[in-house]
């Protein structure tokens, strides 16, 4: 079984020039690798009631630490790690308002949230709470 948490302090964030263009990164921008502590972090400052999409969250993790964007295959890997350890929280019997609030990033459309266990029950249920979702 894998501990989310110890996940969460792993790593060290990098910024380097992005090596190619793929998608929306272009070659040579400066692109911060981010880590899972630093995905929590940006989630947590979501208010209750607002929310973001992961290339919203890709662009305010990368503006808050001098890049111009964020990687999106580490920002994705750390978004999951980011529900489980919340998930595993909540498990445990944390109450909703301890977690991080991954819901306001994740919907159900988001290929994440099918990663995740228990992840889709929570996400719409805390959306509809919220008013994120009809």
């Amino acid at each position: 079984m894998t501990d989310w948490h110890k996940k969460l302090d792993q790593g060290a964030a990098v910024i380097k020039p992005t090596p190619r263009t793929v998608g929306d990164v272009v070659e040579d921008q400066v692109m911060l690798v981010p880590t899972a502590r630093q995905i929590d972090d940006a989630i947590r400052d979501i208010p209750p009631g607002a929310s973001m999409n992961v290339r919203q969250l890709r662009d305010a993790v990368a503006r808050r630490h001098g890049a111009e964007v964020s990687c999106p295959v580490y920002t994705g890997y750390h978004l999951r790690t980011v529900a489980e350890a919340a998930a595993e929280d909540l498990r445990r019997g944390a109450p909703m308002e301890a977690v991080t609030p991954f819901w306001r990033v994740l919907d159900q459309k988001t290929p994440t949230t099918g990663k995740i266990g228990a992840a889709a029950r929570i996400v719409e249920e805390q959306r509809r709470k919220e008013g994120l979702d009809p």
